[in-house]
């Protein structure tokens, strides 16, 4: 790093290099979108500082009306976005500007793949920000000063996007940020009023702020239009969400989602209500098309702008979407919260908790109204400027492919889940919108309803039964699943993590118990009859004596040994006790760090396989049989062996000795 006395020569983190020269190239094509990200972090910015200013009116700086300037110079080939808003002091330009302050950066970079299509929704969904300047410029000037420091304190960054930039102290007497784009050569379509008036009413007219320009007028002499010294309010400049539905149209609905989610793809659905009552407030609320890359970082919340008689308050507010619905993106305007309302206030707040019932509430109606078909009219118009974007594309990128329902799930449903366990109010209600891969159908995708499987239960038919495993291969070959086929039972093959935590606190759906398949005696109720109960009876006397020999065998690896009906092809099984963790459950949380105190298993054998017909009458090599009957038990579960190596050693001496008996 080379030092002046007040300049000084920084290099970008690694990941704004990578994604400075993936922007460039992958979204290019949408190079307008430049223009809408600085008007809307000059609208950010704004915000801040009313927010700020609610406690501190002296950063205003006898200067209430804020406001965004855009402005070019054909003769300096630049374009300036300008603002009054808080601003920004020297650490905060290279804080917010030299660095991605975002976990999880590295790894959402290497799944970028150099193919341009697919990076410009990754690079899109990631929020492009500042850096999409760069789309268009070769340089890029940053003059700022935050709202309450001296002029002697303004910064000037600058960089040509290559992976270093210039920082030095400067002198602005205004607050605020001003954002300089020297365009590249062949951008000179950009240095004209009329395109940079069009780009703003396309993207940007629903921001609040009033976005200035100068006016321009037609010179007979010049023959050109000339700019005027009068400024002209260039968007509608009033709030999107106050204004009414029939005056709104699905592009404007588009853009402001854009603007408040930073997202580059329109979203896949949206609601847009005013409640009236005992609390009055407006909620339009989105559904993105695809989820963020930090979705499953739970501490990471982007969601939900809050602001109070159309005064921002704050972002990110927690409160007001529980964990599970983190994904939705909007803003709720309230008339009743008090303008100095805090975080730790929202906690306490009656008001605040209406209002978060209520958007809970209006985000599973849209999700059920997804669900059942109801809403794909909502965004005809939407569709069809969706569907020219997508034209070039490979087919799996196309959103139109599928109901909305259907790519929701794909992107939300794993979260969804979770509010089974943190919503106990709306369990029923979260419930029918799940999702599962079931034994009915070979298809790997997740389209099985809870009522769609109660509607397919057969007659006699008490219990959901489902099977838990690490992967969708190990659960849809699961031992314990032989006899379910057998009798055309269906099951469901739950293998995310959330799973584990999901049937743990859904134990029932429309009065029937769910039921894991590897847990517990199998119980088959009214769809096992009495010959078969007999059956098992007469199958247990038999072989007691071999199973509590393997039992000794055994020893501490297991709970105990039994005789089971529930295999048909495999040797044995290991099942849970009813009210003991499952193999998978205990496996998950080791992995996750947790200390879990191993549960024993329950060894239950088929007496109709001719291994386990052989180990009654073995004895030379009995030891060997229980322990490899044990350890395939726990492979085909998808466990670990503690000693692989010995499990491999009686294989091996067993087929030397059955080749010695041959």
């Amino acid at each position: 790093m080379e030092a002046t006395a007040t300049k000084e020569h920084l290099s970008f983190q690694t990941e704004v290099k990578q994604l400075l020269k993936l922007m460039i190239h992958s979204l290019y094509s949408n190079k307008e979108i430049f223009l809408r990200e600085l008007i809307s972090n000059a609208s950010d910015a704004a915000d801040k500082l009313r927010f700020e200013g609610l406690t501190d009116g002296a950063l205003y700086e006898s200067d209430s009306e804020l406001k965004i300037r855009v402005s070019y110079d054909a003769a300096e080939r630049t374009i300036t976005v300008a603002d009054n808003g808080i601003g920004m002091s020297r650490q905060e330009v290279i804080d917010h500007i030299g660095t991605i302050a975002k976990s999880g950066t590295r790894e959402f970079f290497s799944s970028l793949t150099g193919d341009q299509a697919k990076d410009a929704h990754l690079i899109g969904q990631f929020g492009v920000g500042f850096y999409s300047a760069f789309i268009v410029s070769d340089k890029v000037t940053l003059i700022t000063r935050r709202a309450g420091l001296r002029p002697e304190h303004g910064v000037r960054w600058e960089s040509g996007g290559e992976g270093d930039y210039t920082l030095e102290t400067v002198e602005k007497t205004d607050r605020g940020t001003q954002v300089i784009l020297h365009l590249r050569e062949g951008e000179d379509d950009l240095l004209n009023g009329w395109r940079l008036r069009s780009i703003i009413r396309k993207y940007s007219d629903h921001i609040t702020l009033p976005i200035l320009m100068k006016k321009e007028e037609w010179s007979q002499e010049k023959n050109e239009n000339t700019i005027t010294d009068e400024d002209e309010t260039v968007n509608q400049a009033s709030a999107l969400w106050a204004r009414p539905k029939s005056e709104i149209t699905p592009e404007q609905y588009n853009e402001f989602y854009k603007h408040v989610a930073h997202d580059f793809e329109p979203p896949l659905a949206y609601v847009h209500a005013r409640v009236e009552g005992k609390q009055e407030y407006t909620q339009l609320l989105y559904i993105p098309s695809r989820a963020p890359f930090d979705l499953y970082d739970r501490e990471s919340r982007h969601g939900i702008k809050l602001y109070v008689r159309r005064i921002f308050i704050m972002d990110d507010a927690k409160q007001l979407l529980p964990n599970y619905l983190r994904f939705v993106r909007g803003v709720i305007d309230s008339n009743d919260l008090p303008l100095n309302v805090s975080r730790e206030i929202l906690q306490e707040s009656k008001d605040i908790e209406a209002i978060r019932a209520g958007a809970v509430k209006k985000v599973l109606g849209l999700l059920e109204d997804l669900a059942q078909g109801q809403h794909e009219e909502q965004q005809d118009q939407q569709d069809q400027q969706d569907q020219q974007d997508r034209e070039g594309q490979e087919d799996e990128d196309k959103k139109g492919e599928g109901t909305k329902f259907e790519t929701f799930w794909k992107e939300f449903g794993q979260v969804i889940k979770e509010g089974i366990g943190e919503d106990y109010a709306n369990r029923e209600r979260i419930a029918k919108l799940l999702r599962f891969v079931s034994t009915h159908a070979d298809t790997d995708e997740q389209t099985v309803s809870l009522s769609d499987y109660l509607a397919r239960m057969k007659e006699g038919q008490e219990k959901i039964y489902y099977v838990t495993a690490d992967s969708l291969k190990a659960a849809r070959n699961s031992p314990h699943l032989e006899v379910f086929r057998k009798k055309g039972i269906e099951v469901l093959l739950l293998s995310e993590r959330v799973d584990e935590w999901l049937v743990a606190n859904l134990t029932e759906f429309e009065g029937k118990q769910l039921q894991s398949v590897a847990k517990g005696s199998l119980d088959l109720g009214k769809l096992e009859d009495e010959a078969e109960k007999k059956e098992q009876e007469k199958e247990a006397d038999e072989y007691k004596e071999l199973t509590e020999k393997i039992k000794g065998i055994l020893g501490e690896q297991v709970k105990d040994v039994r005789v089971t009906l529930r295999l048909t092809e495999s040797p044995a099984c290991l099942v849970a006790d009813s009210h003991d963790m499952s193999g998978n459950l205990e496996r998950l949380l080791k992995s996750a760090g947790q200390k879990v105190g191993h549960t024993k298993p329950i060894l239950e054998i088929n007496p109709y396989h001719p291994m386990i017909q052989r180990l009654k009458s073995e004895e030379a090599h009995f030891t060997d049989w229980s322990h490899i009957l044990f350890d395939q038990a726990l492979l085909a579960e998808g466990g670990q062996l503690d000693d692989p190596a010995s499990f491999v050693k009686r294989i091996n001496e067993l087929f030397l000795s059955t080749a010695d008996e041959e």
